[in-house]
């Protein structure tokens, strides 16, 4: 693993997404990254090239199904240009009722897909640059029309770098295989990146004859912290919810069952159909969230995240709200 590098999420472009930016680049942050929740992941981009110089800017994540690789390609072509080469595009593929049920779109064999996803963006960018002609085929997507006048032809800065989000073993490998990066879910341990997520990405990387070396581990841990103990006790409780609710999708019951804690995710998961959240919060106990979460004041945390993903992540997600803090530790 290299040196940990620091990076922060900024808010969408409505929320000073480019003053955040510039503030986490004056504090020395080494990237910042958009996220798609209520907000589009990549409106801010142009935005956050204008008020920074050389800080690292990516999504974190944007969904993959929700638009063709084709329109994926154009936009991420043009921010790759914009920003110098400094644009990471990061990807994943949200869960099946999302998909189906908010955007409407087809949900079928999202691990294969999502690797057509990469492979032909990689294909158009190529085509963008006038290294092939466009000749994709593959079981969901296939794309064989460009003419002059919609190829918006090379730039300087072609290699765009890909991450996507991987959970289960399919995408883990698949980012060892065909990505630049893997973004971490916060629902994980060092432990578990350690022994399970970095052998996993390391299979596939060994299948694509390339090594785990290759892949940048982004870990967006949980975060304890607060200038004083009666704020830390509420980032704490906030934390434990969230681990509670993620702890209730056995999606990402792997996690729990990897530190001996099945039964407390099939009851999270049981309390969480009759929407019984109070009572879900408390079956987290305090030795869960100190393995979940980074926990120290503002002024050490830097020190602790490199202490607990040092050697074990490449880069790690921490708060800009106590950027000024740590990292002039």
């Amino acid at each position: 693993m290299s040196d940990l590098r620091i990076d922060a999420m900024v808010p969408g472009l409505s929320n000073n997404a480019g003053g955040a930016a510039a503030r986490a680049e004056e504090l020395g942050f080494d990237g910042v990254w958009t996220p798609e929740m209520d907000n589009d992941a990549f409106l801010p981009h142009p935005v956050i090239a204008d008020r920074t110089e050389e800080i690292q800017q990516g999504t974190r994540i944007a969904l993959a199904f929700t638009r063709s690789p084709m329109a994926l390609a154009y936009t991420v072509w043009d921010l790759a240009q914009y920003t110098d080469g400094r644009f990471v595009l990061g990807l994943g593929t949200q869960v099946k009722g999302h998909n189906e049920r908010r955007f409407s779109v087809d949900w079928e064999s999202p691990g294969p897909r999502l690797r057509e996803v990469v492979e032909s963006l990689r294909h158009i960018f190529d085509v963008f640059q006038g290294e092939a002609d466009l000749e994709y085929e593959g079981e969901h997507y296939s794309f064989s029309l460009m003419t002059d006048n919609f190829n918006p032809g090379p730039i300087d800065h072609p290699d765009v770098p890909i991450y996507i989000a991987g959970v289960n073993e399919y995408n883990l490998r698949l980012a060892g295989e065909l990505c630049d990066g893997l973004a971490m879910h916060a629902f994980n341990t060092p432990e578990y990146t350690d022994e399970v997520i970095a052998p996993t990405v390391a299979e596939g990387a060994d299948r694509g004859e390339r090594s785990l070396e290759d892949v940048s581990l982004s870990a967006s841990p949980f975060v304890v912290t607060g200038e004083t103990e009666e704020e830390r006790e509420r980032s704490r409780a906030e934390v434990r919810q969230r681990i509670a609710f993620y702890g209730s999708t056995r999606t990402y019951h792997d996690v729990l069952e990897h530190h001996g804690w099945t039964s407390v995710g099939e009851e999270l998961h049981e309390l969480s159909k009759d929407e019984k959240w109070e009572a879900m919060a408390d079956l987290v106990t305090d030795e869960m969230i100190a393995t979940f979460a980074i926990e120290a004041p503002p002024e050490e945390l830097l020190t602790e995240a490199r202490a607990v993903y040092g050697g074990i992540a490449d880069r790690v997600v921490l708060p800009l709200d106590h950027g000024e803090a740590f990292l002039n530790e």
